[in-house]
């Protein structure tokens, strides 16, 4: 007779357990969307960060590579892309106080953390309109 241990028993479960794994499918809590999405504008930042560098070398290089870059920037496609920039800035700004938030113990609950993070969204959209209104004469 074999002897089964409790261990064995529960090992047996989790392979029955049922597994999603199309991530479509998944409805993630508004926290984890705004973790995620915190992490996402943060690669994105980093990412950009030589363009940014490489446009403020230009800016202060010389005269006409300033208005070469000025020129570059009032096209509607580059605009387009400082409100997506200006967006994951935004996000990450504000999730990232966010998270410094919670990391004292503020805001912790879930109902709460759910209530801060819809605030986050709220003022990443404004600041974002906010942000192309200026840009987009």
């Amino acid at each position: 007779m074999q002897n089964i241990t409790p261990n064995h028993r529960l090992n047996d479960k989790k392979k029955l357990r049922p597994k999603n794994l199309n991530l479509f499918t998944i409805r993630l809590p508004i926290n984890a969307v705004v973790s995620i999405l915190h992490r996402a504008s943060g690669v994105g930042l980093f990412l950009v960060l030589p363009l940014i560098l490489l446009a403020f070398q230009a800016s202060v290089d010389s005269p006409s590579s300033y208005l070469l870059l000025t020129k570059l920037l009032s096209a509607w496609y580059v605009k387009l892309f400082l409100i997506g920039l200006s967006w994951a800035f935004f996000h990450h700004f504000f999730a990232g106080i966010r998270h410094l938030l919670q990391d004292i113990h503020w805001m912790t609950s879930l109902q709460k953390a759910r209530f801060s993070s819809r605030v986050v969204l709220w003022l990443v959209g404004i600041a974002v309109i906010v942000f192309a209104w200026f840009i987009w004469p």
